[in-house]
């Protein structure tokens, strides 16, 4: 079987998504991948030995402006006819099947040259009645028309009751006594800004990683650290909590590794706010609208949260791809999840939604 796995590049969770089934699929014979990402130059990715000789292009990516998004500044730098063109380029008839996690020229070059194709992304949970920020017009569009696939297989902290699946994580899974560091990862956010936000806050540790930073340096007590996938998990397994933006993956390796979260949502962005508005009824994570040292110091003072033991191995799923039962999706979800364990605190929250979304 030969795959293209499509990736949107803008931010890392994607990335970490695609890097653990990337892990899963070089252990199979039967199955060949390529990758494709899009969203940002090939110079700027880290730690891509795993995805081989990827392809990368343009694409589209939202463009952001002090932890918001910049409407004006990301259709400006839309390149719509090379879009177009990097999409008649891709052999998509070359392959068996598109993976697609949110990645629009993959996508759109499958359905041009009506090659199945699968959305495997957390944008996917959204197709369904679960529990979201109100979006525009304009959003829904988005989450429907950015990259569209022939199957919708969304992943999510919970179903729903719907046909979504637990998100993988990528990282050891022993476990490490928690240091007095905090965890500091808000790449939409400004430097200074960040700097601001902790100074306030001298007697804690605080190591920070943002994608402007280009050579480690140690601040008073903040240290700020260029971006490295290898760094960045070795100290979320040992910190005492995070503050980050509200991305799907980060906030899901925080509650597989039983870390307590703040956020600060991207102002204007459906799917962080729509993160941020599920973290907080599952009793899972305190939010900000905006960088606040009060809300820093509340938190500071909070308990730890109790761990979700979310799958690491996507056997499951590949073999499930492999045997190309496509349309049974929901006895793999049920599979899925059967190998998930949540704390009893969750499931009080849990039983507190309505019946439809259970």
């Amino acid at each position: 079987m030969k795959i293209l796995y499509g990736v949107q590049g803008t931010g890392n969770g994607h990335t970490t998504r695609a890097r653990v089934m990337a892990k899963a699929f070089d252990q199979r014979n039967d199955i060949q991948v390529d990758y494709l990402f899009s969203g940002r130059e090939k110079d700027k990715y880290f730690d891509m030995e795993v995805f081989g000789d990827f392809a990368s292009y343009r694409g589209l990516s939202f463009e952001t402006k002090g932890g918001k998004i910049s409407k004006s500044a990301t259709f400006k730098a839309a390149k719509l006819s090379e879009l177009y063109r990097d999409i008649k380029n891709v052999r998509a008839t070359d392959y068996d099947l598109v993976i697609n996690d949110f990645e629009p020229i993959s996508a759109w070059a499958a359905k041009r040259n009506n090659i199945p194709s699968i959305s495997i992304s957390h944008q996917a949970a959204f197709v369904h009645p679960i529990p979201q920020q109100p979006g525009t017009l304009f959003d829904k569009l988005i989450t429907r028309y950015f990259a569209p696939t022939d199957l919708h297989l969304g992943v999510h902290w919970y179903h729903f009751g719907h046909a979504i699946m637990p998100p993988f994580i990528e990282a050891d899974d022993s476990h490490c006594p928690p240091s007095r560091t905090y965890l500091v990862y808000l790449p939409f956010e400004e430097v200074d800004d960040i700097n601001a936000l902790l100074d306030p806050f001298s007697e804690h540790d605080f190591i920070c990683f943002h994608p402007k930073i280009e050579q480690d340096v140690q601040a008073g007590n903040i240290q700020w650290r260029r971006p490295s996938k290898v760094d960045f998990v070795s100290i979320l397994q040992s910190c005492s909590g995070v503050i980050a933006n509200a991305g799907f993956e980060l906030a899901s390796e925080c509650l597989h590794f039983g870390k307590k979260l703040l956020i600060k949502p991207l102002s204007g962005q459906y799917e962080q706010l729509s993160n941020a508005k599920t973290l907080v009824q599952l009793g899972l994570a305190q939010s900000m609208p905006t960088l606040d040292s009060d809300t820093v110091e509340e938190w500071l003072v909070k308990p730890a949260i109790e761990r979700i033991a979310y799958p690491q191995n996507p056997d499951i799923l590949i073999d499930w791809l492999v045997k190309r039962d496509w349309q049974a999706v929901n006895a793999l979800c049920e599979q899925l999840w059967s190998k998930v364990r949540f704390p009893q605190s969750v499931v009080t929250q849990l039983d507190k939604l309505p019946i439809a979304n259970r």
